[in-house]
């Protein structure tokens, strides 16, 4: 974690690390990239990047990589949880694939008892609303990471 940053900016890197990994994870399923070349990718050509004349959010590097790293390795659990969590007969093949990513980037993050669970479902609902602005995508996503959480971290609620 680098020092002398404000908390709002750690809370912010830390925001943008959470929808690079949903984006890594995301570009994971659609190439056959490994998880270190994509990490690499984001940590050269996205962290801090300029894009169409806007400076992208620097990320917390540390918690991508965490982040990307538990999705990964936890990936069948992860799946498992979130299959529980959604609605009977709808399997997490046939959801989106953005969802998808964002499910085992939420439920790799809701496996470390670092940040609250209700933290990890306001901002992985945010991020649902940044892709999916006109839907009804965060609800969805908020129903789901809260039976998620419930399950994985019972003793928080």
């Amino acid at each position: 974690m680098t020092t002398g940053l404000s908390g709002n900016q750690k809370r912010k890197m830390k925001s943008a690390a959470r929808l690079y990994a949903v984006q890594a994870l995301f570009q994971m399923e659609h190439s056959s990239l490994t998880v270190e070349k994509v990490r690499t990718e984001f940590l050269e050509h996205r962290f801090g990047a300029t894009l169409d004349g806007v400076e992208l959010q620097d990320g917390d590097i540390a918690h991508f990589s965490q982040v990307l790293e538990d999705a990964v390795n936890y990936q069948a659990p992860i799946d498992q949880l979130t299959d529980r969590g959604l609605v009977a007969k709808w399997a997490i093949a046939r959801i989106d694939p953005t969802l998808r990513a964002l499910f085992r980037a939420a439920g790799a993050e809701l496996r470390d008892t670092g940040t609250p669970p209700k933290v990890v479902i306001s901002e992985y609902v945010d991020i649902a609303r940044a892709f999916f602005p006109e839907g009804k995508e965060a609800s969805f996503v908020n129903a789901v990471l809260d039976h998620m959480a419930r399950e994985a971290r019972p003793e928080a609620f």
